[in-house]
């Protein structure tokens, strides 16, 4: 009888630890939260010391979690290199007449470049009544060569893309967008850039699986802000991104102590903290190119989980929701607790394909971000004021431990997502 009730009491007190995941604690959540938005980070924007501070630290947490580093990597750092546009010269004639230059837009790691008809590029006409937005964000890591052309009636929005100049990947495809008023029979564009290398850092660790090791969960978040800007009314200029993304980071950095105290995933646990989301997803593009999607089973990415959804406490909503079933697989883990996650209710400003979880998506893993974000009225979202005395600690701290909850039955490998279908 006396075995029995110890047998009875070691169960309820394992089913107790996994509902509450005590080891995920407010005290601990804040002092990683602290450190990520603290003033001294600078805004951890890409290519300044600020971002390398933050890096440093990240790579010291997942040393005190435990973590390994990927199989062939000496350390958690996953480094790699960018070409980034210093000056851009085109010319260009379209069906024998020269365009001027202000209406070719180049994204290209090549310093010199010439393309004509006869060069094979996939083409592309932007009308007015289509969604350039999304035409931009389906081919902005696209090895394919494209020439994308863009409807003058889109001159606000072209002019927008033309003025941004961000790095490139060497050996992707070139893009080339040209706004103009006709689809041409001819044409020939004449590019020259100067070039500079700039090197960025991914943060990678993991836990192996123990029965599943070739099969993969991921947690993920970008560590990289904005830096220091414009000052707002306050005289503030540091764009601290307490909420964009440190909370996010802290989650991944939290989620990995606890699990590795767990140990006892079936499947490999991977915690990536991505660089240069803010300036086109670059740091999850990379790494998407380094991992085999066919063994990702899920990716659950955490993008600003610092302030109450729009349906309050003990609530956030995932993005792409229909495109797998991951959502309804990590609320079924949930099971009687007061949390929920919905689908995406700003489904107008494409989250889905704007986070780092777009990269693996598309390779078809159900690959979602998870968020409480109110992109509707979110108060300061890109602005200095996203600093950590807006958020709400208790709130995140209960949304992490539903994150880690509700990835159990997955982690263990009892369920696995379905594949996303992308439309």
């Amino acid at each position: 009888m006396r075995l029995f009730l110890l047998s009875v009491l070691l169960i309820v007190h394992s089913f107790l630890h996994a509902q509450t995941l005590p080891a995920i604690t407010e005290s601990e959540v804040s002092r990683i939260e602290k450190t990520l938005a603290a003033d001294d980070m600078q805004g951890r924007q890409v290519f300044t010391p600020g971002i390398e501070k933050a890096a440093a630290f990240i790579a010291k947490e997942f040393s005190q979690a435990g973590l390994k580093p990927l199989p062939g990597s000496k350390d958690y750092n996953q480094n790699f290199v960018m070409m980034e546009p210093e000056h851009t010269n085109a010319n260009m004639a379209i069906n024998g007449k020269p365009i001027d230059k202000k209406n070719v837009a180049v994204f290209s790691a090549e310093s010199s470049l010439t393309i004509t008809q006869e060069d094979h590029y996939q083409k592309i006409y932007v009308k007015s009544s289509d969604d350039f937005s999304e035409i931009v964000l389906k081919y902005l890591e696209s090895e394919e060569n494209v020439l994308i052309l863009v409807d003058t009636s889109l001159a606000k929005k072209f002019n927008w893309l033309a003025n941004l100049h961000m790095p490139q990947f060497s050996g992707k495809g070139n893009h080339i967008y040209v706004l103009t008023s006709v689809d041409p029979v001819q044409y020939r564009i004449e590019i020259t850039q100067k070039m500079k290398k700039q090197s960025l850092t991914n943060l990678i660790g993991m836990i192996p699986g123990k029965s599943k090791p070739d099969e993969y969960v991921i947690f993920s978040a970008h560590y990289d802000h904005l830096g220091i800007g414009k000052a707002d009314a306050t005289g503030d200029s540091i764009y601290n991104g307490a909420n964009d993304d440190a909370s996010g980071t802290t989650a991944v950095i939290t989620l990995a102590g606890y699990f590795s105290k767990f140990n006892k995933n079936e499947r490999t646990l991977i915690f990536a903290a991505f660089t240069a989301e803010e300036i086109g997803e670059f740091g999850s593009a990379y790494f998407s190119g380094k991992i085999n999607p066919e063994k990702v089973k899920a990716m659950l990415n955490i993008e600003m989980i610092g302030t109450e959804s729009k349906w309050g406490r003990n609530s956030a909503y995932i993005s792409g929701y229909d495109r797998s079933d991951l959502g309804l697989i990590l609320q079924k883990n949930l099971g009687n607790t007061p949390f929920k996650f919905y689908p995406d209710p700003y489904p107008e400003q494409q989250l889905f394909l704007r986070s780092d979880n777009a990269s693996l998506a598309k390779l078809g893993v159900p690959a979602h971000s998870i968020s409480t974000s109110k992109m509707d009225v979110e108060k300061y979202y890109h602005k200095p004021g996203d600093e950590i005395k807006t958020l709400d600690l208790s709130n995140m701290t209960e949304i992490i431990r539903a994150i880690g909850l509700s990835a159990s039955s997955i982690i263990s490998g009892r369920d696995t997502p379905t594949r996303v279908q992308m439309e």
